[in-house]
């Protein structure tokens, strides 16, 4: 088939999630025979015109200059692009900035869209862009021939909202082949010296609940923050508890190989993404061996079930954490067991084939 990835900034992964899979999700179509583009921002830190032989597809991103609204116009970009380019499946990463130019997206082509979360149900978000979400996944839905769920809990609300009986498809993680501690020097920590949290730095995420509960009772554990502190709400973190040197925002690491041995060294590791469908770095997490408190809610059941500790404030929060010592060789059996679960249901060749299977079967449909 010969395939389009819309959506993303672009790949190799710079960013995050969606770019994450972009990338993931390609290579492996190109390793399995595919022909296959994906459509990278402008000023991508990687400017060449293939990528493990994914054809990259560069578009006018004026995002730096414009802010938010940039968004759009890169999105309409790589929409009309698309139009001249005959693809047999042009698959979309979310809908936030690009739904209202679907109704461009070529006729011919099978439109697949993967939803991700609820994305107005997010804080950041004021009531009048909430209200302008909610339209725009309306009209991705409307526009689109098939839809991807990345979670059981976004395939039930898919499907009960729009019976359109979506597809689920989840995020794929591997199990890392080594760790090493050395890595820790750098960041100045031990190994098991320290609590961690992975996230995009924004309000939805529970970032703030969980920098509170190392604050409370005195306790003064340290708290590793990865992720870019350079969005309004990364400062008001990084302003707001510089008082307490035991939280230590270390920004973002992209090195995988990094990334994975300071998860698998951490003491505790923190989810608390709470409106989107599964988060890769929740996977990542679960592939790391690392002993993970969540935050309550169906996203993060769906996928981790019996196999972790769930919060939803940070007193409560604060109180699992002062219990966890008494508790640790239940979360060796949680450990055990998410990680056999990365290696059943969320390897690359689990999750990947029957994607591809889907895949085809769309776009006979739609060729009929």
């Amino acid at each position: 088939m010969k395939i389009a990835i819309l959506g993303t900034r672009g790949i190799p992964n710079h960013y995050g999630g969606f770019e994450q899979y972009a990338e993931l999700l390609s290579t492996y179509l190109v390793s399995k025979g595919h022909e296959v583009s994906v459509y990278n921002s402008h000023d991508h830190p990687y400017q060449a015109k293939e990528y493990k032989g994914v054809q990259i597809i560069h578009q006018f991103d004026p995002e730096q200059k414009m802010g938010t609204v940039g968004q759009f116009f890169y999105d309409l970009a790589c929409i009309l692009d698309s139009r001249k380019r005959k693809f047999d499946i042009v698959y979309q990463l979310g809908y936030t900035s690009s739904a209202i130019f679907n109704f461009l997206l070529p006729k011919r082509s099978c439109i697949v869209t993967n939803m991700d979360g609820m994305e107005w149900k997010r804080s950041k978000y004021n009531k009048y862009v909430q209200r302008f979400l909610m339209y725009s996944e309306k009209i991705a839905v409307k526009h689109s021939d098939f839809l991807v769920a990345d979670s059981l809990g976004i395939k039930a609300y898919l499907d009960s909202k729009y019976h359109k009986n979506a597809f689920f498809s989840a995020y794929t993680a591997e199990i890392p082949q080594s760790f090493t501690a050395s890595i820790l020097d750098a960041c100045h920590i031990q190994p098991k010296q320290y609590n961690l949290l992975v996230a995009r730095m924004e309000p939805e995420n529970n970032i703030e609940t969980i920098i509170q509960a190392h604050t409370l009772n005195q306790y003064d554990f340290p708290l590793i923050v990865i992720g870019n502190i350079q969005n309004q709400f990364g400062q008001k973190m990084l302003e707001q508890y510089k008082g307490y040197p035991h939280i230590k925002f270390i920004g973002p690491v992209y090195d995988k190989h990094k990334l994975d041995s300071i998860r698998h060294f951490a003491h505790i590791y923190f989810h608390g993404h709470s409106v989107g469908g599964t988060n890769p770095s929740l996977l990542e997490a679960m592939a790391c061996q690392c002993n993970i408190i969540a935050h309550d809610n169906i996203f993060n059941k769906s996928v981790l079930g019996k196999d972790a500790w769930y919060f939803n404030n940070a007193l409560e929060l604060n109180q699992l954490i002062r219990q966890f010592d008494l508790s640790i060789n239940d979360f060796e059996s949680f450990s055990v067991n998410n990680t056999e679960k990365i290696k059943a249901f969320y390897s690359e060749s689990f999750v990947f084939e029957g994607l591809i299977h889907q895949l085809i079967d769309w776009q006979s449909q739609k060729v009929k």
